[in-house]
């Protein structure tokens, strides 16, 4: 009787995570949808992923570079929350809500400066080497 509990229980378990996951990429689909920057922000990744690969970056320089991707990925997808919920609680132009909108995407552009500057600080020196050795 126990066993037959525990395995419900494991299966409600596994049923409740595989919605958490589906919900979670629906939120990831409907930014990608509906936020142009999410476009370029996921055109820019797969990029720097691909550039990453080709230069055969070593495991010290892949770590910065998936951290600050993941980094501007949570703040674009947290500036879409806010943005989201600013939208509901104040449908109207509202000074305050521009305000809370305008810190969102500070948010998000200072999670982009600092990738370019990881970015910049990895690969500028890859680059020169492969400039100066043609």
């Amino acid at each position: 009787m126990q066993e037959n509990r525990r395995f419900k229980e494991t299966l409600i378990f596994l049923k409740e995570r595989t919605l958490s996951f589906k919900n979670a990429f629906e939120g990831l689909a409907y930014s990608l949808k509906t936020q142009k920057n999410a476009w370029i922000h996921a055109i820019i990744s797969i990029f720097v992923v691909v550039l990453s690969f080709l230069f055969e970056l070593t495991l010290q320089e892949w770590i910065p570079i998936v951290i600050v991707i993941g980094l501007v990925w949570m703040a674009e997808l947290l500036n879409t929350v806010l943005e989201t919920m600013v939208d509901i609680i104040s449908p109207e132009i509202h000074p305050l809500a521009k305000i809370a909108k305008d810190v969102g995407a500070a948010f998000v552009l200072i999670a982009a400066i600092l990738s370019v500057l990881v970015g910049g600080m990895i690969f500028i020196p890859k680059l020169i080497e492969l400039f100066n050795n043609l």
